[in-house]
């Protein structure tokens, strides 16, 4: 393996940096964007169930607060519950701006770690065989050894730095559409939750 990252020349190094943060922040995001960490199943009847018992606490805010992105929101919600159904609307759209926010954490990194890598390996490519044509001014092309090295240098960057591309950019896709589903699901909640509390239903989900 050293071998080859020698072969590729100091152009490997700013893309092994590169896949080593993209890997960082795939298995962090992979981690963090659980369905049953952002959208658990049943805080609304949760929620519906404390309200009618007159159960719903300080901390019973807090651990909802705590549980998950959606809990977050529903939980800013409920603060502005002895308000009109406006205030409650206008503090969880705030809420949700900031949740949405922390749910795309380190995407725009991954999307720019997808975009340059192509392009390091390019600069591979153009220093690979700037080598090559250097050792064909100095010894002809009656050297083989000393062309391979250069052109060498041009397949390893190119190649690397797709290697680094191609994943990172579909788990970007991947996770910028796993947080649209989720945003949308959160929506739904959120005001299913209203309805609930100002109209005074019972409900199942």
């Amino acid at each position: 393996m050293f071998e080859i990252i020698k072969a590729g020349g100091w152009v490997m190094v700013p893309i092994i940096l590169c896949s080593v943060i993209s890997l960082a922040i795939i298995g962090e995001r992979f981690w963090t964007l659980q369905r049953k960490k952002v959208v658990p199943k049943g805080l609304v009847p949760q929620i519906w169930k404390w309200v009618k018992d007159g159960k719903l606490d300080k901390q019973r805010l807090t651990v909802l607060r705590n549980s998950s992105a959606l809990g977050k929101i529903l939980a800013t919600g409920l603060v502005n519950l002895h308000q009109d159904r406006e205030m409650m609307k206008a503090s969880i759209e705030e809420a949700s701006g900031q949740v949405i926010h922390d749910l795309g954490r380190y995407l725009n990194m991954l999307a720019t770690i997808a975009e340059i890598s192509p392009l390091l390996g390019l600069l591979g490519t153009v220093t690979g065989l700037i080598r090559m044509f250097a050792a064909i001014g100095e010894v002809g092309l009656g050297n083989p050894m000393a062309l391979s090295s250069g052109l060498s240098e041009a397949l390893l960057t190119t190649a690397a730095g797709l290697f680094v591309a191609i994943p990172s950019y579909v788990c970007y896709r991947y996770f910028k559409g796993l947080i649209d589903e989720f945003v949308l699901i959160m929506e739904q909640e959120a005001l299913k939750m209203i309805e609930v509390l100002y109209s005074g239903r019972e409900v199942n989900s």
